[in-house]
């Protein structure tokens, strides 16, 4: 009987430092992603690559990134929400 190994998955190196990485991402999304969003698209995740600019947007950033790498495989992805500069926040909300 012959053992089943879990395909290996690749990962992408990060080629640039967090502040770097920050930088272009929140950039790009200034300049090209917020002027083109709908006012549906509130809430929802934006996968960026932050060499080539490429993005997806979906309601599960799984699937935006997913959607981005099949486009620009080795994509460096920069994630954020339309109409926030977060994707997650921890902690205490408002009092």
């Amino acid at each position: 009987m012959k053992a089943i190994r879990p395909k290996a998955t690749a990962t992408t190196q990060a080629r640039y430092s967090k502040e770097e990485f920050a930088r272009r991402g929140d950039a790009i999304y200034d300049r090209d992603v917020g002027p083109a969003v709908k006012t549906g698209d509130e809430g929802r995740f934006v996968a960026i690559d932050i060499e080539s600019g490429a993005y997806e947007i979906d309601e599960n950033e799984l699937v935006a990134s997913d959607r981005l790498l099949a486009r620009v495989p080795g994509a460096q992805i920069w994630l954020r929400r339309v109409g926030s500069r977060h994707v997650r926040r921890f902690g205490r909300r408002g009092s």
